[in-house]
């Protein structure tokens, strides 16, 4: 399970208590700006306490290329990595060295081959959620219009995937976000517990992404 966040974490302390009550590791990923929220500190070092895998999200949150001509760059190079090294400064406060957090989620989810090698030059591994159900539109709200998700749909289509798909969710980087506009009344997180206890009970474990992706090695 992964879970970004940048300007909201309204959903943070039912994630972490759930998490919890059902022995699940996760990994967050965070903006600078979002780590420097005074706000959210003590949700910060629970999570950390807690040993979920905490990493960087942008410090910004830029949106890296454009949306309809991907290989279109909207930052710079020098741009893009002053903005991931204010992302690790400010994850520093927080005892989170870069050789922490290797794994390195681009905003928006949305990137290029460009962005995937200046990330590499930084030292890191750029990583985004697995496809295949609606889990990333738990962000979404009603004006939003035919883009607007509900949460009963999400849950349902991250249960239909795994009933479908050959492999089933074996793994699967199911993301969704930390927080989300107030718009949205409609919470995902509030089906979080649910969804871990079917998984659970359909043989599924909850690995932290580096452990996930290490598992081979």
């Amino acid at each position: 399970m992964v879970f970004t966040g940048d300007e909201f974490a309204d959903g943070g302390e039912i994630i972490a208590a759930t998490l919890k009550r059902n022995h699940v590791k996760a990994s967050f990923f965070f903006t600078g700006r979002f780590y420097r929220n005074p706000l959210f500190k003590k949700l910060i070092i629970k999570l950390r306490k807690d040993d979920h895998y905490l990493g960087g999200h942008s410090d910004q949150h830029l949106l890296y290329c454009n949306w309809k001509q991907r290989d279109s760059m909207l930052v710079t190079e020098e741009q893009f990595k002053e903005d991931l090294r204010r992302n690790y400064d400010a994850m520093m406060y927080f005892g989170i060295e870069k050789q922490d957090a290797s794994y390195f989620l681009p905003p928006y989810e949305w990137y290029n081959s460009t962005v995937a090698k200046w990330t590499k030059e930084e030292g890191m591994q750029l990583v985004n959620f697995s496809p295949g159900t609606r889990s990333t539109a738990d962000y979404t709200y009603p004006d939003m219009g035919k883009s607007y998700i509900s949460s009963k749909d999400i849950y349902n289509s991250i249960l239909s995937f795994e009933a479908n798909a050959k492999n089933g969710m074996n793994g699967f980087m199911l993301l969704m976000h930390i927080g989300t506009d107030v718009r949205r009344t409609d919470k995902f997180y509030n089906l979080l517990d649910s969804l871990i206890k079917v998984l659970h009970h359909k043989g599924y474990s909850f690995e932290k992404i580096d452990k996930l992706l290490n598992e081979g090695e």
